[in-house]
């Protein structure tokens, strides 16, 4: 049986993560992680992981097809063409990145890498799958200038890798290696939100591109992370969304084509920021964060989906060409409910009941369908109606699972 080794990349991360925080431990640094943000982290990383199971094959064939058909030149494979592919790629990234702060749309996908406001090994998650598709369509210029698609997908996953060892406060300063490559402590200040620290340090791999475009920034004073204004959410739908909605509405009170046309490809900084707190409290999104510490039910409720989920990812991954339609589509369905129920756990949502009951009779439904037994579902529903009716299942489970009682949750 073939298996697919890159789902090692996932447990491999974890245990980098672990290590991080084990030496921030020993370093009293602690504080840089944070139990909401790193869980808020993982889960945007395991969402993006997931879907791109369904379309990371679509991306070789894209390069394949430009490469075939429009390529300008013919790039040998020779070794010295691996250093210039690695100049290109990491010239096409600045690209793409620099765009992607600069044109709302393109924000609207990248927003969500900087939401965190601890800088640690676990924000190098933080990619949607929309942000994956834009950066995949900036790569084209690859195969498009000759470089065999090969050579891009072995340089892409080293440039990836880098990159992820580049999230992390630990490592300090690194002396002459800062006016060559992008440092922790260079991309630090790229993650900060202090003004000086705004848009600068483009760059994924070398400071070239940064230092050549005006873009270049040492760090100065230790670091402020995430948004100039923070969405102090960790719904995971939330911090997906909650941009484009904000584009949406841009569109909607804008008078006049080159206002709509500045609402969605214009600059981020001239967002009307009275539009977010608007949107908060139309979806419910401006609920004061409850900052107690997790009673250990609720942490160790919350770890198990978490770790559940991680474990199907790391087998989907890896027997991902063995499962029919049918397994990829409910093992998702299933991943990313849980990942919202996680959110929801979060932010101490009082429908999130409702939510559990919905997933729990998903995967009633699957196996139903797999012994081809879906006539009987009915049961389990009304199974579930009963026992709701005779134990008041909502209320025990917000005096067992939920943090705060149920008086103190908000109507939602």
């Amino acid at each position: 049986m073939t298996v697919n080794y890159l789902a090692f990349a996932i447990p491999a991360f974890f245990i980098f993560v672990y290590i991080e925080f084990k030496i921030a431990q020993q370093q009293k640094k602690a504080r840089i992680f944070k139990y909401e943000s790193t869980v808020a982290n993982f889960s945007v990383g395991i969402a993006e992981r997931l879907l791109n199971l369904f379309i990371a094959a679509s991306f070789y064939q894209l390069y394949q097809w430009v490469y075939t058909n429009y390529a300008i030149f013919d790039i040998s494979t020779k070794w010295y063409v691996w250093i210039l592919l690695l100049l290109a790629t990491d010239f096409v990234w600045y690209w793409y990145h620099r765009l992607g702060h600069e044109i709302n749309f393109l924000w609207a996908a990248h927003i969500v890498h900087h939401q965190s406001e601890e800088f640690n090994l676990s924000a190098a998650a933080r990619i949607t799958t929309i942000q994956a598709i834009f950066r995949n369509i900036f790569w084209c210029a690859l195969p498009l200038v000759g470089f065999h698609p090969n050579m891009i997908i072995t340089i892409l996953l080293a440039h990836g890798a880098y990159s992820f060892f580049t999230h992390t406060q630990l490592g300090g300063k690194l002396g002459w290696l800062e006016n060559i490559f992008i440092t922790p402590s260079l991309h630090g200040v790229h993650h900060a939100s202090d003004e000086k620290y705004l848009d600068k340090n483009y760059g994924d791999v070398f400071v070239f591109w940064d230092k050549l475009f005006g873009t270049f920034q040492k760090e100065e004073e230790a670091p402020k992370y995430g948004l100039t204004h923070p969405i102090k959410s960790y719904s995971f739908i939330w911090q997906h969304f909650h941009y484009y909605l904000e584009i949406a509405e841009a569109y909607k009170r804008a008078d006049g084509f080159k206002a709509k046309w500045n609402a969605v490809f214009g600059s981020p900084a001239l967002m009307d920021q009275n539009i977010r707190p608007i949107l908060e409290q139309r979806y419910y999104q401006n609920k004061i964060q409850h900052e107690a510490k997790p009673k250990p039910k609720f942490k160790i409720y919350l770890n198990i989906q978490l770790v559940l989920v991680v474990a199907m990812l790391t087998g989907t991954t890896m027997f991902y060409g063995y499962l029919t339609l049918v397994h990829k589509v409910a093992i998702s369905i299933f991943i990313l409910v849980t990942l919202i129920n996680i959110g929801a756990l979060l932010e101490q949502r009082r429908w999130i009941y409702y939510l559990e009951c919905f997933r729990l009779i998903l995967v009633f439904g699957y196996v139903f369908y797999t012994f081809n037994i879906v006539e009987f579902l009915i049961f389990p529903v009304v199974g579930l109606i009963v026992l709701e009716r005779n134990f008041s299942l909502n209320s025990l489970y917000k005096k067992h699972v939920l943090n705060i009682n149920p008086t103190q949750l908000i109507h939602r």
